[in-house]
């Protein structure tokens, strides 16, 4: 009886990576144009969980502590000389996307934008306001 990345039917499969990468890009596409404009070179990684070195790199022990992280620089920090880093990346875990959904009733689909958004909004360096305001933007 699973229904998707909207219903709170828990019986069946949970949710696999590739419905969640297409809930996370639907939530990207659904950006105001100002925005999407500006991630056409940051990757999506949907995977299970954070590796060791992730979770080391922010003082974090456990995987399902970490729903979503941003690798890269900051648009207002960027610089016309940068060269060879890699590609920014929003990386979403799985699991621990799945473990908070559980814990705390909330849509899946809210709860995969919310963690997108977030993500996206480091990317921007936005404050946590305004990360609210372009989440409450792309609300279906």
């Amino acid at each position: 009886m699973a229904t998707g990345m909207s219903g709170q039917e828990l019986p069946g499969e949970p949710p696999s990576l590739a419905a969640i990468e297409r809930h996370a890009l639907g939530v990207i596409d659904r950006l105001p144009p100002a925005f999407r404009a500006h991630l056409g070179d940051v990757v999506l990684l949907v995977e299970e969980e954070a590796d060791e070195e992730t979770l080391a790199s922010l003082g974090l022990e456990h995987p399902l502590e970490l729903s979503g992280v941003y690798h890269g620089r900051p648009v207002g920090e960027k610089s016309a000389f940068d060269s060879g880093a890699m590609p920014d990346r929003i990386h979403l875990y799985r699991q621990a996307i799945l473990a908070e959904w559980c814990e705390t009733g909330v849509r899946l689909d809210d709860l995969v934008a919310h963690v997108t958004i977030h993500e996206i909004g480091h990317h921007f360096g936005l404050s946590d306001d305004d990360m609210h305001a372009l989440e409450d933007a792309v609300s279906d």
